[in-house]
């Protein structure tokens, strides 16, 4: 039998993969939940009958969300976002930690508890970790930024968003300075993929490609 709040999960990963260059596919969706890609198969199946995706074959093809699915994804996401904001902003817990917290709180919120949040936080553009918060409606802000690792030696850029919300790495990045909205300096790169030297306001740092790739930067 399948939830609401299971098909919500794959709902949400699908609209947060669709935001990142190399887009939704049943491997990915498998490895950001956790699963075989079989079962994220037959969940993509019943959301096709249900008019919430379309998928090309094989698990190296493209998933996308359809309109319907597309606006109930973007309300979950919305209530997730805005639930990290309340999580770090009025309760004060560490941002390496909310996100897991949040996923608790994006099935439950009604439509009156989500309202009254978003009054309460002033309307915030993006979570604390850099991602825009669907509006209202579901429509999405469009960002333009691109992954540190391809970025230009010798320029200077801003941190738009973390596309990896996990734990360790959060608080990887937090000890470099690599928070949204810190200035970053991209001082060198050596060959073969890395490392990338950077300077941000806790001084240095050589940074891994796996981390480079998932630091978003305008």
């Amino acid at each position: 039998m399948v939830t609401t709040e299971n098909r919500d999960e794959y709902l949400e990963t699908i609209y947060k993969l669709e935001s990142l260059p190399s887009g939704a596919t049943v491997n990915r969706i498998a490895a950001q939940l956790g699963v075989r890609p079989a079962s994220v198969s037959q969940m993509l199946n019943r959301l096709t009958e249900a008019g919430m995706v379309t998928r090309a074959r094989g698990n190296r093809g493209a998933v996308t969300l359809t309109e319907p699915g597309r606006s109930a994804a973007a309300r979950v996401v919305r209530r997730h976002r805005l639930s990290e904001r309340f999580l770090t902003d009025c309760l004060k817990l560490p941002w390496e930690t909310v996100h897991d917290e949040a996923c608790k709180f994006e099935h439950i919120l009604s439509d009156e508890v989500e309202a009254g949040l978003t009054s309460l936080l002033g309307r915030p553009p993006s979570c604390p970790h850099g991602h825009p918060i669907p509006y209202e409606d579901g429509a999405a802000v469009e960002r333009f930024a691109r992954p540190l690792a391809e970025c230009e030696v010798g320029k200077t850029y801003t941190v738009s968003y973390l596309s990896d919300e996990n734990a360790d790495f959060l608080r990887y990045v937090t000890k470099r300075g690599l928070r949204p909205g810190a200035r970053v300096y991209m001082r060198g790169r050596e060959p073969f993929e890395g490392p990338y030297l950077i300077e941000t306001e806790t001084g240095p740092h050589a940074l891994g490609k796996a981390a480079a790739d998932r630091v978003f930067v305008e």
